[in-house]
């Protein structure tokens, strides 16, 4: 019987969800829909990332961000959410650690708050419906 020895890949790439040591890179998938956190978190393990903790609105984000703090390398933040919004829930992250990496979520037509959102030091975003390429380029290029 083959092994996957046998067949050596052809565009062998390293998973873009490690660091260059190797380690996975940590994320914390903020989103009320749980669909939505699930896709999510399937894009992302699926190239290697490793989704430590999710939360289903911004004040539990803030909180689990927090928590884990330093060991959060990346937050994926959903803009509609009940309790606190994205919005809100970034400017708190981002006056706790100026440094963190904040990738909104946008449903279609919601770019004014896109914009507060990217002014206010999130790094990237993403509009749904989520699709895995663009989902990876945008997570990606926030690193």
């Amino acid at each position: 019987m083959k092994t996957k020895q046998d067949f050596p890949s052809i565009n062998q790439k390293p998973a873009a969800g490690k660091k260059p040591d190797g380690t996975p890179i940590r994320v914390l998938v903020v989103d009320d829909s749980m669909f939505v956190t699930k896709q999510i978190g399937q894009i992302l393990t699926s190239e290697g990332f490793d989704v430590v903790a999710s939360a289903a609105d911004g004040e539990e984000g803030v909180e689990k961000y927090k928590e884990l703090h330093p060991n959060i390398d990346l937050v994926t933040m959903d803009i509609t959410m009940p309790k606190m919004d994205g919005v809100s829930a970034l400017e708190k992250i981002i006056a706790f650690d100026k440094d963190a990496r904040v990738v909104m979520i946008s449903a279609l037509g919601k770019q004014d708050l896109v914009k507060k959102s990217l002014m206010l030091g999130a790094r990237n975003y993403i509009v749904k419906p989520l699709d895995r390429t663009k989902v990876l380029e945008r997570i990606i290029a926030s690193i």
